[in-house]
């Protein structure tokens, strides 16, 4: 069973992606860069990926997932859902690396960057395979309510990864405690919702939570996009050399922007939610 499970498709493009998750790892290991908040974003996706595949495959090839399946959770939604996290987080890492360390005078960086380039390839093929399979449900994660939950996480962990500049301006810290808020929540509504018999055992609706949640979140954010690029660009113009990768002011920028972003990430769930779409399915 094992060595059949391994040989499959699905089995051979898991090895893959843990093969070059861990090859990329010890390559951009060989030149750290500890005090760069990205690079560390970078190394724990590529540490925490290749674990979480070789999780999935080892409870497929042991076949513990039938159990899981009619004990508490939706197996194949869980599975695709881990997929299209590790699509848009290997994504991030490529455009991270090409955009800070690939230059021709560095090999290191352009081998990184094309590393990091197959390993999201190789994740966005999973992703790809599994929507177009219309044997494999989408109960939540790999549904609309649950993937705008792992786009809002996503989007949160590049906002943290790219936090500078905030340092003695009081207003930015309230940014900051707007963004923090909301995202370990976003975890626990995942797993409710992942482990059905748990979420059916809860003796209250977490819906009518995670509505609330879902508006508290908007203001915060609605606070933050105020906030933020009022204090971080007051009397602080473009400078005119301002390379992307080394610029404060285009990393506060980066921050303005994918706060607007998080921010219409909310206000659609929070609207599919009113209107009572959280039972979509896939198509």
């Amino acid at each position: 069973i094992f060595s059949l499970t391994l040989t499959s498709s699905r089995g051979a493009l898991h090895m893959l992606q843990v093969i070059m998750s861990v090859v990329t790892f010890i390559v951009s290991a060989i030149r750290s860069q500890p005090s760069h908040t990205y690079w560390i974003y970078c190394m724990v996706i590529w540490g925490l990926c290749p674990l979480l595949t070789l999780f999935i495959t080892i409870i497929e090839t042991l076949l513990i997932h039938k159990l899981i399946l009619y004990m508490c959770m939706d197996w194949d939604d869980f599975t695709t859902g881990m997929a299209m996290m590790s699509s848009l987080t290997t994504f991030a890492c490529a455009v991270v690396f090409g955009n800070f360390y690939a230059h021709i005078r560095s090999p290191w960086g352009l081998a990184m960057t094309i590393l990091a380039c197959i390993t999201c390839v190789l994740y966005c093929i999973e992703t790809f395979r599994d929507k177009r399979d219309s044997s494999r449900s989408a109960t939540y994660v790999a549904a609309l309510p649950g993937f705008l939950k792992v786009l809002e996480a996503f989007v949160s962990c590049i906002i943290y990864v790219s936090l500078i500049g905030y340092r003695g301006r009081p207003a930015l810290y309230v940014c900051i405690v707007a963004y923090v808020i909301p995202f370990p929540i976003i975890p626990v509504i995942i797993v409710t919702n992942i482990f059905t018999k748990l979420k059916s055992c809860l003796p209250f609706n977490i819906d009518r939570l995670v509505l609330i949640f879902l508006i508290v979140s908007v203001l915060l954010y609605v606070l933050a996009a105020v906030l933020w690029p009022v204090y971080s660009f007051r009397d602080n113009p473009r400078p005119k050399h301002c390379p992307g990768n080394s610029c404060i002011w285009s990393i506060q920028f980066t921050v303005t922007f994918f706060t607007y972003l998080n921010l219409l990430f909310f206000i659609l769930d929070l609207v599919f939610t009113c209107l009572g779409l959280c039972g979509f399915k896939k198509p």
